[in-house]
């Protein structure tokens, strides 16, 4: 029986938990409450659980082959074929759990889950890489707001901000490990442009989504979105700077701290505007 620590490690839980923890604030915001944001945080973990560990499942191999000191299937913590069969038992959990939001929400979901599995399973190592963070994340506030009485459709600044948000998220997850992916044959989208331009592109990305978030609710921008917008800014500069260490994971890490204020910013000022 595989160890629990291990399993876990291979479901890259950082990632997992803050995509759930901001589906579940945005879901509140929008209106769900009590059982409804019990429903969400499921449905989104399970997925994201799914995704993590099918992407260790499939990329074994390439990870031993660069000596991936980080990964317990490397490692032997954990085997293969266990993380594979966690993935198998998650994924269509998460399909049960968005049902519970209704047909609609759910096909969003699943949409966006299906995309986020193609990327796993080959999609990574084309010029198209972007696509399935793109389409993934901009559909997840689909699936939230569907999800809310009445089932309305989502208003277009937060599907594009989640798209904006999901590629950059792309650009800079692939930063640190860059080198072990070309080494080892991956050529997505962020290795074919280098390093150094996915790093502005990350930037330039994860800022438009924090405009399209301060600007696009109707109404005048609050003090909030000032407040946000330079302390955006100022977390990609530090995470920049503290990214010049050979394998270091503090540009995502500064873009997921960019995307909790962004998700703050949502809550305390978009409210009225879902």
């Amino acid at each position: 029986m595989p160890r629990l620590p291990a399993l876990v490690r291979a479901c890259h839980p950082l990632p997992a938990l803050a995509v759930t923890a901001v589906s579940t604030a945005v879901a509140a915001t929008a209106g769900r409450t009590g059982w409804g944001l019990v429903g969400v945080a499921a449905a989104v973990l399970t997925g994201q659980l799914s995704v993590g560990w099918l992407n260790d499942a499939l990329d074994a191999r390439r990870d031993a082959a660069v000596d991936r000191r980080d990964k317990p299937v490397v490692t032997g913590e954990v085997s293969r074929r266990s993380v594979a069969v966690a993935a198998g038992i998650a994924a269509p959990l998460a399909v049960v759990l968005s049902l519970l939001a209704g047909p609609l929400a759910a096909a969003a979901h699943v949409v966006a889950l299906i995309s986020a599995w193609a990327y796993d399973l080959g999609l990574k190592g084309t010029a198209f890489s972007v696509a399935p963070y793109a389409v993934s994340f901009g559909l997840l506030p689909a699936y939230l707001v569907i999800g809310t009485p009445g089932h309305p459709w989502p208003p277009a600044w937060l599907v594009l901000a989640g798209a904006v948000l999901g590629s950059a998220a792309h650009f800079a997850n692939v930063l640190p490990d860059i080198d072990d992916d070309l080494a080892t044959g991956v050529r997505g989208l962020p290795h074919r442009l280098g390093a150094r331009a996915s790093a502005v592109l990350a930037a330039a990305l994860v800022l438009l989504a924090s405009v399209v978030l301060v600007l696009g609710p109707a109404g005048p921008v609050s003090p909030a979105g000032l407040v946000a917008l330079p302390l955006s800014v100022a977390v990609l500069v530090v995470g920049g700077l503290r990214a010049r260490r050979p394998g270091s994971r503090a540009a995502f890490n500064a873009l997921l701290l960019v995307a909790v204020i962004d998700v703050v910013l949502l809550v305390v000022t978009g409210a009225a505007a879902l």
